[in-house]
């Protein structure tokens, strides 16, 4: 819901260590590949409770998420980093997910499987869509340098950062922040299957 609105705020902020890693010849899929291993290591610290640690794990996923892009813009934009980029940024979000219910099995178990299932409603409409906008040429002027068409709605980027933060900060009320940010992303998935139908008739 905010992403067009930070976006251009986050790359600003972000352009100086976008041009350090463009002199290293550092690539974007460089940048999408490590920023992921970097996600992954949050899944065993919060199988062992290091809230804090998972944290900065995620932080830093997301960052590398932002400078990838940047990096791709400053030398070369593919399909194929936007493609890498956008699947291992939903796998990523399910595992930090998975992580939550390694933690407390028992507790969160429920609520982490209809976040995954959420996730499924978001990411298949998202996607699903943006195959066939590709295909008809159709456009989202919000978001003209995004390598596949972005489908907007009430949860994107930064609400799942927004979730993933609380759910770090506050996990023991981890059931509770699940099932609130599974409501937003259902109303997300709804309406983009709604829109996204109407759109293609």
């Amino acid at each position: 819901m905010f992403d067009p609105v930070i976006t251009p705020l986050t790359r600003k902020i972000l352009e100086p260590a976008v041009g350090w890693l463009v002199k290293r010849n550092i690539s974007a899929d460089q940048v999408t590949v490590s920023g992921f291993l970097i996600g992954l290591l949050a899944v065993p610290a919060l199988a062992y409770e290091f809230y804090t640690v998972a944290l900065l794990f995620i932080l830093l996923n997301r960052l590398a998420d932002g400078l990838d892009g940047a990096v791709a813009r400053q030398t070369q934009q593919t399909d194929a980093g936007g493609y890498l980029d956008i699947v291992l940024d939903f796998i990523f979000y399910s595992a930090v997910v998975l992580g939550f219910l390694l933690a407390e099995p028992a507790q969160n178990a429920v609520a982490a499987g209809v976040l995954m299932v959420t996730f499924m409603g978001t990411g298949s409409t998202f996607l699903a869509f943006a195959g066939i906008a590709a295909k008809r040429g159709i456009e989202n002027l919000d978001y003209p340098n995004k390598s596949l068409h972005y489908m907007g709605g009430l949860t994107e980027g930064f609400e799942t950062i927004l979730a993933f933060v609380l759910f770090c900060l506050w996990p023991q009320h981890f059931v509770m922040l699940a099932y609130v940010f599974a409501t937003a992303c259902w109303l997300t998935a709804l309406t983009r299957l709604y829109s996204g139908y109407r759109t293609l008739q």
